[in-house]
């Protein structure tokens, strides 16, 4: 019960300090709706038509939201680094709690506030006639949690072995950017050259952005929504399991390095 308590106390603080911090707030919505609105409309007269009735702005719709979603989980990271330099991840190593519930409250706080400023991106899509049903959106959210918990848990494992926050925000932008930008959230996953598409293949985030693309836009396996691995047309259940292990790894890695902090 305490092990639950641990997870909870520091899930809530990490929530409470998102909600205080009005200037993150805004931040954290302002990005993706400028290459939303602007980076999408700039070129969808260009990009012309990406699927039945999508143009580029409604197909990277998806891709923002991922994106969102990545980003905003990964600062797990920073708040573990950032409470190692201030002393207060001392207190709550020496805590009666294990440090499982350490890595566990610190990613699902991350998470939720992913999951809470993705469900925002949402809420715009009718200004660029995406239209959503309850279905859908009920559909979305766990593939949008699931999506944060992977990235989330993998921003926390870097923090673990990180010591100053100059080099774990410079570390987060080396792994953070590509890995937004080689997802397929701002061009379709199919006809790459093949560097790019064995990059894109390798890439966790991409089954995370890509069953998001294909619940919003559609699942057709002929559409330019879908990954191709090694011949076969992977359905959404196999890109959910890719995920899925990635992050039970990264999870479980948390963990173990949180065990062994000093």
């Amino acid at each position: 019960m305490n092990h639950l308590r641990g997870v909870y106390t520091i899930w809530y603080r990490d929530i409470l300090r998102f909600w205080h911090d009005r200037m993150r707030l805004v931040g954290s919505i302002t990005f993706p709706l400028l290459f939303l609105f602007v980076f999408g409309s700039g070129l969808s007269a260009r990009m012309g038509v990406l699927g039945p009735g999508v143009d580029f702005t409604q197909f990277i719709f998806p891709g923002i939201i991922g994106m969102t979603v990545l980003m905003s989980s990964f600062m797990a990271g920073v708040s573990v680094v950032w409470d190692r330099e201030f002393g207060f991840l001392k207190e709550v190593l020496v805590a009666p709690i294990s440090r499982a519930a350490v890595a566990a409250g610190k990613t699902l706080g991350s998470a939720t506030i992913a999951l809470l400023q993705g469900m925002v991106i949402l809420l715009f899509a009718p200004l660029i006639g995406v239209s959503l049903s309850v279905g859908t959106v009920l559909t979305l959210l766990p593939l949008m949690f699931l999506l944060a918990v992977s990235l989330g848990s993998l921003g926390v494992l870097m923090a673990t072995r990180i010591r100053s926050m100059e080099a774990f925000q410079a570390a987060m932008q080396m792994l953070m950017f590509p890995m937004v930008f080689l997802s397929g959230a701002f061009f379709p996953v199919q006809g790459l050259p093949t560097w790019m598409n064995v990059l894109v293949k390798v890439n966790p985030a991409t089954y995370g952005i890509t069953p998001i693309r294909q619940v919003v836009l559609g699942a057709d396996p002929s559409s330019p929504y879908a990954i191709s691995l090694f011949g076969q047309t992977l359905t959404i259940w196999n890109e959910v399991a890719m995920l899925a292990i990635f992050g039970i790894t990264m999870i479980l890695l948390a963990i173990w390095s949180f065990g062994n902090q000093e």
